[in-house]
């Protein structure tokens, strides 16, 4: 495929930035300073009841976006690769289903609800694939949209904790109003795995409804760096004339129609004080011995993750809860691809640590080469309280050429998706930024080059995505 295409779609992020000569986004648009007050908080729960409610607000909310945010970017050929361009290759609004939006798939007779939680600065795009396998499953799935999300990265300078909660809590009354007293489960990808917990604790300990059928938990935000601790005062600073740009912990161009490029310092707050939370509740609630932590627990994760700590998905969760019901699913890097010696910190000692204990309370699941020698990946299991790995079982897959890892934004994406995938579809009316073969120079391109190196899809989706329809069926039997 040819690197410069029409309108260098393929090229699409670093052409973006190197049109507009941004600079790397420093200046302050539109999209990051403009306040929509049509989105949903916790102050308008009592008004806003119902899915039908949320959907209705919604509505007004983008309705809103597009007059003052959408009317004031501008338009034309060197601004074909804005997000916020009116008609560009990466207007969100162009795509039916626009799916920074909530959406519901509906099913006449459902074996059980799905509620899909995206992650911070994401939209229901990233579970859309998986929320479409399960209803075709025969599960009433609700994708829904966080607060402050899919419009414009200053939505993330507003939103709270609770704000989002009331949100979750909204989808999960109405799936358990829909599927007749069938179970109800969550996925939770990223800052949605501790809203998930957040929702299952309360509901545990009576104050919410339903208790859910099982969480999924993928690239969980169970523990994060403790320099987010910082963002309440950065944030706080912001509020100093001049200091206006301390609102965000980065600012880049918006090319991308389904995930904010520029992350607000408030959300860094909220994710921090969120993590935080959970893991104490959980370790409060496993000090109590109830009869039951929490429902069934799989957790999805990659053993190197930018984003995320791993071994916090072990420690402030997994280890606390009872044993023979939970289980976590672990990808390691591309032994085949990459030597020890260029690693800075190679994932080892974690899987290590994991696999030889013999006192850890759940399952696990080792997505692993079959040897150094080889691309072609095999599982490894481990029953709880216990070292012992059963056989290696094949699985007929195999690292791509020239991957070496997954990442935390690739898990929920599978290899053909037309955004992030692997290979650009021919329509080069809408924005790829999928795998990209971009060589040259140092300090041509503008966009961080951590950002084009970072996976964007998960070339084991389809086990991923199997391992989910055989746990929830399999726990909505229980």
């Amino acid at each position: 495929m040819k690197l410069f295409s029409t309108c260098s779609i393929l090229f699409s992020a670093a052409a973006l930035l190197t049109l507009q000569g941004c600079g790397g986004g420093a200046a302050l648009k539109p999209w990051h300073t403009e306040k929509l007050t049509e989105e949903f908080s916790e102050n308008k729960a009592d008004e806003v009841k119902t899915f039908d409610d949320y959907l209705a607000l919604e509505d007004s909310l983008f309705k809103q976006l597009d007059e003052i945010v959408y009317a004031q970017s501008e338009t034309g050929p060197e601004f074909r690769l804005d997000r916020y361009s009116p008609d560009s290759a990466a207007d969100p609004r162009k795509h039916e289903p626009d799916w920074n939006r909530s959406f519901e798939l509906k099913a006449d007779q459902p074996r059980g609800g799905v509620l899909l939680i995206h992650g911070m600065s994401d939209s229901p795009y990233s579970l859309r694939t998986i929320g479409k396998t399960l209803h075709q499953q025969g599960f009433w799935v609700v994708g829904m949209r966080m607060p402050g999300h899919g419009t414009a990265p200053s939505g993330l300078r507003h939103i709270s904790r609770q704000d989002m909660a009331a949100a979750v809590r909204i989808g999960m009354v109405h799936l358990d109003k829909k599927v007749n007293g069938k179970p109800v489960h969550m996925i939770g990808y990223s800052t949605g795995a501790p809203l998930s917990l957040e929702f299952a604790l309360d509901a545990m300990e009576g104050k919410s409804t339903p208790v859910p059928g099982s969480l999924i938990l993928v690239s969980p935000a169970i523990g994060i760096h403790p320099a987010a601790g910082l963002a309440s005062f950065k944030d706080w600073l912001s509020n100093i004339p001049g200091l206006d740009g301390m609102a965000y912990t980065q600012i880049q161009p918006e090319f991308d129609p389904f995930k904010y490029n520029s992350f607000a310092t408030n959300a860094a707050d909220v994710v921090h004080g969120l993590t935080r939370s959970v893991a104490s509740r959980v370790e409060t609630r496993a000090a109590a011995k109830p009869d039951i932590v929490l429902p069934p627990v799989l957790v999805f994760k990659s053993t190197v993750d930018a984003t995320v700590s791993t071994h916090a998905v072990v420690d402030n969760l997994l280890e606390h809860l009872q044993p023979h019901r939970h289980e976590l699913v672990l990808f390691d890097i591309n032994r085949y691809a990459v030597s020890y010696r260029m690693l800075i910190d190679d994932p080892a000692p974690l899987t290590d640590r994991v696999m030889d204990a013999d006192n850890l309370p759940f399952s696990i699941t080792l997505v692993v080469n079959e040897s150094p020698n080889t691309n072609k990946v095999v599982s490894q299991y481990k029953k709880p309280f216990s070292a012992d790995k059963s056989k290696a079982k094949q699985m007929g897959l195999a690292w791509p050429p020239g991957v070496i890892s997954l990442s935390h934004v690739a898990l929920p994406i599978a290899p053909d998706d037309p955004l992030y995938g692997q290979r650009a579809p021919e329509n080069e009316e809408f924005i790829f930024l999928g795998q990209m073969a971009i060589q040259g120079e140092r300090g041509l391109l503008t966009i961080p080059p951590d950002w084009m190196f970072r996976l964007r899809y998960n070339p084991f989706y389809d086990y991923l995505e199997q391992r989910i329809i055989d746990w929830v069926t399999e726990t909505g039997n229980q």
